[in-house]
């Protein structure tokens, strides 16, 4: 098959009709016919029944129509690089970040770094951190952003903000005079919002507490820390959430106070070790860097 042949085709299969795909494309209906004709010639079997004037496709062309789907994937991202060349905004930034970070940080980080590159065109995904390590080094992102160094020797994780692991509880659950101290685990009371077995902060928690000789049940146990802060704000129990998820809480639902013994969070900024980033990116991590201290200040 040809690459008209190819659109055609999609465009058939897409819109179900001869004179659909001839607008889709914006030729005309014979040239349409004329192309899928040659396209069954050259395959040497009909890929649409024809019946009573309407077109019916066969088992082969469902088959086809799978694998061609992402060849027209690719050929529209194509078209979108060419219009970006011929009006000379063809950066692309493609960010990967915990769910965590994304909520919390990268609202203000985007909307600072926007000002200063209003045309440049910027792609955001979330993931976990063992995927992210996977993106980076597939070459499917430039940056990423997470609250774990992989320590992956084809990644580079560089530090750009710390806090503390703090705890959440719904709003009149202590003094004031209380809020203004740490917590360790035996002040942890009622109902405990956990985190995951594999989640790495919740194991820090979870061991801080043995140290500590206490063993909490936590009876609601949470994929991602924005659940467990959500939760806590609707007075569904306490939780210990890293210190960007404490500092987004809702002001008025929640109190917060560091955990003790203190346990620091860092969040990095992660990069393939093999592709520097374009000055476009580099003040997008600047931006993320500034946004992220900024978020650990503003919290009471």
């Amino acid at each position: 098959m040809r690459l008209r042949h190819i659109e055609v085709f999609h465009a058939i299969m897409q819109v179900g009709t001869i004179s659909g795909a001839a607008q889709v494309l914006h030729i005309s209906q014979p040239a349409v016919t004329k192309v899928l004709q040659h396209c069954e010639l050259q395959l040497g079997m009909p890929l649409f029944e024809r019946v009573r004037g309407k077109l019916y496709p066969t088992p082969e062309a469902h088959r086809l129509f799978v694998e061609t789907e992402k060849l027209n994937r690719d050929l529209q991202g194509i078209r979108r690089l060419a219009a970006g060349l011929k009006s000379r905004t063809v950066e692309t930034i493609r960010l990967v970040s915990t769910p965590t970070i994304a909520i919390s940080v990268l609202p203000d980080a985007m909307t600072e770094w926007r000002r200063q590159f209003p045309q440049t065109r910027c792609e955001l995904a979330t993931h976990h951190t063992s995927e992210i390590v996977n993106t980076l080094r597939l070459g499917e992102a430039d940056l990423a952003l997470s609250l774990q160094d992989p320590r992956h020797p084809g990644i580079v994780a560089e530090a750009i903000a710390q806090g503390v692991m703090t705890v959440l509880a719904p709003a009149g659950s202590w003094s004031a005079a209380e809020c203004a101290q740490p917590l360790g685990a035996d002040g942890l009371t009622g109902e405990l919002i956990g985190h995951a077995d594999n989640d790495p902060l919740g194991e820090l928690v979870d061991a801080a507490c043995e140290a500590q000789g206490i063993h909490p049940v936590f009876r609601t146990v949470v994929q991602t820390y924005q659940i467990a802060r959500s939760l806590v704000e609707a007075g569904a129990g306490m939780a210990v959430v890293d210190p960007f998820t404490a500092a987004s809480a809702i002001t008025g639902r929640v109190q917060r106070r560091p955990w003790a013994p203190a346990i620091p969070v860092q969040l990095f900024l992660l990069t393939a070790s093999h592709s520097p980033l374009s000055h476009g990116a580099r003040e997008l991590a600047n931006s993320i860097g500034t946004a992220a201290r900024a978020c650990l200040e503003k919290a009471p």
